[in-house]
């Protein structure tokens, strides 16, 4: 919770004050161009590699395999995408860390690494909470599934093949 707060509250005022200290230096329309032109080069690249990244996937799942990395990476470049088409200049050296394949694929890794730990220890809480300490499971109202059948003799079945 308190990194959101991070994120949307200070950040972008660290970014306006460094749009400002360029502005000041460089001239307020060069600084807007600047930010455009980012903006445009950041398409154009994400566009790009989203085209690599999914031409990958798709051998993969060609070949049986599962493309778990590339689905991460695709997952990168969309917030790489966000980040370099928001103002500022923070957030475009983030999201070019996240275009570039190098950093891109490292990133990915490590995420992947992260996830995987999470769903492990997740699902060993999960499945420690779930069964008693007799390793039987517990029963509730919800687990009860109420129904009808009817039984059919086997002559029901024979008249209707004559």
């Amino acid at each position: 919770m308190r990194n959101l707060f991070l994120l949307f509250a200070i950040m972008p005022i660290i970014e306006i004050a460094l749009l400002v200290q360029v502005g000041d230096i460089i001239g307020g329309w060069n600084t807007i161009a600047l930010v455009l032109l980012s903006a445009f080069i950041g398409a154009y690249f994400v566009r790009r590699e989203g085209v690599h990244t999914l031409r990958t996937a798709q051998q993969k799942m060609q070949s049986n395999q599962l493309p778990g990395q590339e689905m991460l990476e695709g997952l990168m470049l969309v917030v790489a995408g966000v980040l370099l088409v928001t103002p500022g200049f923070i957030t475009d050296i983030f999201g070019l860390l996240l275009v570039l394949p190098p950093s891109r694929k490292l990133f990915a890794k490590k995420l992947k690494k992260h996830l995987s730990m999470q769903v492990v220890s997740g699902a060993g809480f999960q499945s420690h909470q779930f069964y008693q300490s007799s390793a039987q499971p517990r029963r509730s109202e919800e687990d009860v599934i109420e129904g009808e059948y009817q039984e059919k003799s086997d002559n029901d079945n024979n008249k209707r093949l004559d």
